[in-house]
């Protein structure tokens, strides 16, 4: 399959400067190409800012060739919400154009880890030829700490950590002349969100904080734009604080988690897109999870 033949690969405008891609809700394969995550750009004063960079260097190219039909500026900056595979393969493309690439320093950690190695080599099989063995994991340029403002010739952009939250290092971006939030994995539309290693108490209060910017678009990093920010984020806050109520309960009675997760009650989300490829790991890992809260 060519990039060209990749379904629904179609740039929508959000505001007046910024676009988005919107992945597909399914698991990442060769014939998708990993694209299974969002991704958009700014056109500043200064040149184009990218947040996020899709799951391999074919879409990223894709994302490339896009933009450059909408402006002849220069692809300055990209803004990574998270280091997990679907969001970063993608950055090398950026980086061989000269784009700086921002992100948060906890990802060190993860880039230095056996994890990230393990899942580099997993994906160079599975995701064949999309990622092979010139797809590399790249660092960042420049390193966030903590809240920071960053002015592209007058335009603003905001960085917000909201982590540990879906990842240690999780991101988000305002743009405030616009009011357009890049909320990447901590706002999760259309499908069941991947909790994974997530902090899922903390998780639930950085969507507290999302709501506290002055937001009218939000760009998830999975699923359609949202217009509503409190009622889209509701989604995620309701499935991860039921997954905590209903694991917890399970985990204080020491009953097995095999068990707990037949006794529960899946209707209200069961119809969600992949409920049934990550519910369950979902569940098992906050089983995990609320055992160790418990522990004194």
């Amino acid at each position: 399959m060519h990039a060209q033949e990749v379904p629904a690969f179609e740039v929508q405008k959000i505001s007046a400067s910024t676009w988005y891609v919107q992945g597909l809700s399914t698991l990442g394969t060769p014939a998708n190409q990993n694209f299974i995550s969002n991704a958009a750009f700014v056109v500043t004063p200064n040149g184009v800012v990218v947040i996020d960079a899709l799951g391999s260097p074919a879409l990223a190219h894709r994302l490339v060739d896009e933009i450059k039909k909408i402006t002849s500026k220069p692809i300055t900056h990209v803004l990574v919400t998270h280091y997990h595979a679907d969001h970063i393969y993608g950055l090398q493309v950026f980086r061989a154009l000269g784009a700086k690439v921002v992100a948060h320093r906890a990802a060190l950690i993860y880039l230095n880890s056996e994890t990230a190695r393990l899942r580099l080599a997993a994906s160079r099989e599975q995701l064949f030829p999309w990622i092979d063995d010139t797809t590399r994991l790249i660092e960042a340029d420049i390193w966030v700490d903590g809240f920071q403002t960053f002015d592209f010739g007058g335009m603003q952009i905001q960085a917000q950590p909201v982590g540990p939250a879906h990842t240690p290092e999780d991101l988000a971006f305002y743009l405030p002349q616009e009011k357009v939030l890049f909320a990447g994995d901590l706002v999760f539309r259309s499908r069941i969100p991947f909790v994974g290693q997530a902090d899922s108490q903390h998780w639930i209060k950085a969507l507290d904080q999302l709501l506290a910017f002055e937001t009218q678009v939000i760009v998830p990093g999975h699923g359609p734009l949202s217009h509503e920010a409190r009622k889209d984020m509701q989604l995620t806050r309701e499935y991860l604080t039921y997954l905590r109520t209903s694991m917890g309960q399970a985990a204080q009675a020491m009953e097995p988690f095999d068990e707990a997760y037949q006794h529960t009650d899946w209707s209200y989300f069961e119809h969600l897109p992949l409920f049934k490829v990550a519910n369950r790991m979902n569940a098992y890992n906050t089983y995990l999870l609320m055992e160790q809260e418990a522990k004194p």
